[in-house]
């Protein structure tokens, strides 16, 4: 079993996760952005779950408003791009099936699983 108390910190930030499923979180400062019209998951389907703040989310080519309590299911290679539109932080919590990242968080390629 694995517990943790979120602190929502700025940035992107692996929380923990296990061989099939991984826990991240990210901050977005109003006007930034993750992602552009290429970024992909090419191995991991994404959920993307807003705690806080107010974005858009461009799937494709449609745009999804985020605002608290929006949950977002991203499937893998699916171009997409996340951006805060608010006065305050974009919080969100993001789950990968299997996991997209190390727990240094960078990117994994399809189909290697974390340990």
């Amino acid at each position: 079993m694995k517990h943790k108390h979120l602190r929502f910190g700025v940035g992107f930030k692996v929380i923990f996760g296990n061989r099939r499923m991984q826990a991240a979180q990210m901050v977005l400062e109003p006007g930034d952005q993750e992602g552009d019209a290429g970024n992909k998951h090419q191995g991991a389907d994404q959920w993307l779950f807003v705690v806080s703040g107010t974005g858009k989310a461009t799937i494709g080519r449609k745009a999804y408003a985020l605002r608290p309590n929006t949950l977002l299911l991203i499937e893998q290679n699916e171009k997409h791009e996340i951006r805060c539109t608010g006065r305050t932080p974009l919080k969100t919590l993001n789950f990968y099936s299997p996991p997209a990242y190390t727990p240094a968080g960078e990117e994994r390629t399809a189909g290697r699983r974390s340990s």
